[in-house]
């Protein structure tokens, strides 16, 4: 039943994803969170950061994490397959249809119509990560930070991998050397 759910899963969102990587992402949240609720929004949220800071399409790294989560090895193999298969197959149609027609009005209209419904789910997709920050850093916290990384990335021209990797490193080594970080007395105990 889980091997069927997640071909079935990450099969629609394969089919249904139009705009690269990040806009597949809320549809892997439908279909992981919301539909079959195999995790929850944090553990969501923390498997699009750390699949952020790797290498490749997030795409396939997640289905990956999530079908191996889910099914083990054989989950793994289903779910990267599932979500890559269509959208190979539709590339290919897409790509030689739109070469055969591309000096068609109705070519290049269809491939302009395609940016802005991605803008709109990127759009989405933001909200929910700063309602999700919000819950457990306060909106005021979560405001400041958006701010001080927009203003890295646009003015300093910083790419947001480096970011990710440095909010990692202070997280493991943050407190040891800022002493910020005080146990509960339980945990001494």
């Amino acid at each position: 039943m889980r091997y069927r759910e997640l071909f079935i899963g990450f099969l629609r969102s394969g089919l249904l994803c139009f705009g690269g990587g990040p806009a597949s992402i809320p549809f892997f949240h439908r279909e992981a969170v919301v539909r079959y609720k195999w995790m929850s929004d944090e553990e969501f949220g923390e498997i699009v950061a750390i699949g952020n800071t790797l290498p490749g399409p997030i795409n396939t790294k997640m289905s990956g994490y999530i079908g191996f989560r889910v099914g083990g090895i054989p989950g793994l193999l289903i779910s990267v397959t599932a979500s890559m298969l269509p959208t190979a197959i539709l590339m290919i149609i897409l790509m030689a249809t739109l070469s055969h027609f591309s000096d068609q009005p109705w070519a290049r209209g269809m491939s302009s119509a395609m940016v802005p419904v991605v803008g709109v789910i990127l759009g989405i997709m933001a909200w929910q990560f700063l309602t999700l920050a919000a819950k457990s850093l306060k909106w005021h916290v979560t405001l400041i930070h958006v701010v001080i990384v927009g203003a890295v990335i646009w003015f300093l021209n910083v790419h947001p991998a480096f970011i990710l990797v440095a909010l990692f490193a202070w997280a493991i080594f943050g407190h040891k050397i800022t002493g910020v970080f005080k146990p509960d007395k339980k945990e001494n105990e």
